[in-house]
């Protein structure tokens, strides 16, 4: 089960008011993304191709948290609400390369449980194209994804991965391209303008 749209517009808007920053934004551009380019691919539903995109980091309402603690807090919310599907894309989203992410046995329970759900999850195109989405929007609009591969390394550093994840960014988009007919890009407002921008990275205000 998803949130309607209204709901989910309203939910992120009060997670905003939680933990204010430019995530907010960045999930609305996600959904955007993500209803133009599943507009473009048969068998892809753009309604809820849109919701997810908003929905995707919703766990981040709890405060400024690192990578999985936003997705397991953001799953743990979905499912609370009944939202099956969204509380899916809370634990894909961040994690390109699946099963390989987790070579490793995490030091916390609810990495515990991010890792067993992943390991046990076969991404399908709705969790790609969140995944892919989450790389081609900002707070400001849309990049391509080298920009924002930048903007990120730039915020977080390099991690272990990071370039293998980046392979499976370029290898989503050349897919859906394929079923698209044209570029990504062609389909993302303004990608011209706002790829050339170069804001400093967020920091935030309490670090």
């Amino acid at each position: 089960m998803l949130p309607t749209i209204d709901e989910a517009l309203n939910e992120l808007k009060i997670a905003g008011e939680m933990n204010p920053g430019p995530w907010t934004k960045h999930s609305e551009n996600v959904g955007i993304a993500a209803k133009n380019i599943a507009h473009l691919i048969d068998g892809l539903d753009e309604e809820k191709a849109y919701i997810l995109g908003l929905m995707h980091d919703i766990g981040r309402r709890v405060g400024i948290v690192d990578i999985p603690t936003h997705v397991y807090e953001g799953y743990k919310y979905c499912m609370e609400k009944g939202w099956d599907e969204a509380a899916r894309i809370c634990m894909t989203h961040s994690y390109l390369l699946m099963k390989d992410e987790f070579n490793y046995e995490p030091a916390f329970e609810h990495e515990k449980a991010i890792k067993n759900y992943i390991l046990n999850c076969e991404a399908d195109d709705y969790d790609r194209l969140i995944q892919l989405c989450d790389a081609l929007a900002v707070d400001y609009g849309f990049v391509i994804l080298e920009k924002r591969f930048v903007d990120v390394t730039r915020r977080y550093g390099i991690m272990e991965g990071y370039i293998k994840g980046w392979e499976v960014a370029f290898d989503i988009k050349e897919d859906f391209e394929k079923r698209m007919g044209c570029s990504i890009y062609d389909v993302l407002p303004d990608i011209g303008r706002t790829t050339l921008l170069t804001p400093k990275p967020w920091k935030p205000l309490n670090k």
